[in-house]
Order: structure tokens, then sequence, then C-alpha cells
């Protein structure tokens, strides 16, 4: 599919604004971002095919990039986050929120494409964020440094929804109650989903 701009972006770009940018984001629009989605609805600045990755971005550009909800919609993950890592400034951020894979809700969406757990995008770090268990680092050229991840629980049913809350308290002390949960008990209480802040280490590739 072809990109369809609907907004100038080259004007956003040499404004020397903060730019922000909204992944998957659908209908959904928060104030001084730039929404990409690949359904050119109301709300979508850009119409993109995110498995494509950032091609119409420059290099070290961006401040932020958000996406909930949106990655495990993608089949290339690492061209995407490769790109994402090329786009984003040396102070840059990206913050997300994907399903965690013993959500049992996940499993209804068809158009679900992958599975996230607690190393999930330590696949994409050379840095040591804490956890105990260790996984290869040499699938990818490009390094990310992981700054925060919370797994999140909570329930559409009002009664069980302080109970996640407080379970979710203790699981997120550090990272150890973290492992040893995701280990031993997500089946038990199921995790909803996980929130992720990366940053791009651009002294390491």
């Amino acid at each position: 599919m072809d990109t369809i701009f609907k907004i100038n972006l080259e004007d956003v770009l040499h404004n020397k604004k903060r730019i922000e940018i909204e992944l998957g984001s659908g209908g959904k629009k928060k104030e001084g971002r730039i929404c990409i989605d690949h359904l050119g609805l109301e709300n979508v600045d850009i119409v993109a095919d995110l498995e494509k990755g950032l091609p119409f971005l420059p290099d070290n550009s961006v401040d932020a990039i958000y996406s909930k909800s949106f990655l495990e919609h993608i089949d290339n993950l690492d061209i995407l986050l490769k790109d994402i890592w090329r786009v984003l400034k040396p102070d840059g951020k990206k913050y997300l929120f994907v399903p965690h894979f013993s959500n049992p809700y996940f499993y209804s969406d068809y158009t679900h494409k992958r599975f996230f757990g607690l190393y999930s995008f330590e696949y994409f770090s050379k840095s040591d964020y804490g956890f105990k268990r260790k996984v290869p680092h040499f699938y990818n050229d490009h390094n990310f440094i992981t700054e925060e991840i919370t797994l999140v629980f909570k329930s559409p049913w009002k009664s069980r929804k302080l109970l996640k809350r407080a379970f979710g308290t203790i699981v997120n002390l550090n990272k150890w109650t973290q492992e040893f949960y995701e280990e031993n008990f997500c089946f038990i209480v199921p995790c909803y989903g996980m929130q992720v802040i990366l940053r791009p280490d651009k002294k390491q590739k």
C-alpha cells in the first residue's frame, strides 16, 4: 500500500517542536501526537503499512513513540523495532503496552500474531535490566535500554478489580517477584498485559 499523508510532514519535522508518534492509533487521537495506522480513519495523520517500518521518518527525529495493544498485531516486529530505534532521538523513548501471554482474552482476537512475556524485549537489549534469567542478544544489531517493565492486572468484573490490583502491587515489588510470578503463578492468576518503556542506546550497535 502507498503511504498517504494527511499532514505536511516536512513542516512538522522542521518546526523544532517536540515530535510524538502514536502507532496503530485507530480512531483515537491524543493532543499533540502524530497518529499512524494502516487504516485511513478520521484521526489518522499518516496511513502506512507499519510492517515495513517507518521509512518516511528521518534518523533521530522523534522524541517519543507510543503504542497500546498494537505490537501483537505485527508480523515483522524486528523490522519495526529497528526503525523505531533509528528514528528516536538518543534521549527519546518508546512507551508501549502489549498483552501478556497468560491473558486469556489474547486468544480470542484472531488478528493477534505473537505473544509477549517479561523477557520479550530483552532480546532487543544488550543492557542488563537486572533479571536473573538472561536471553540471547545476537539476533539484532540495534540496542534498547529497558527503563521499566510493569505487569498489569485488571478485570472487566468490578468484584475482581481490587483483588487483582492488590496482587499486581505485590508482583511488581521488584524484578525478583516479577520473575517468580511469571515462572510459577501466571496461569493461576493471569496477567492482563505489560507496560514497557524503552530507550535507544545509540552508543552500541
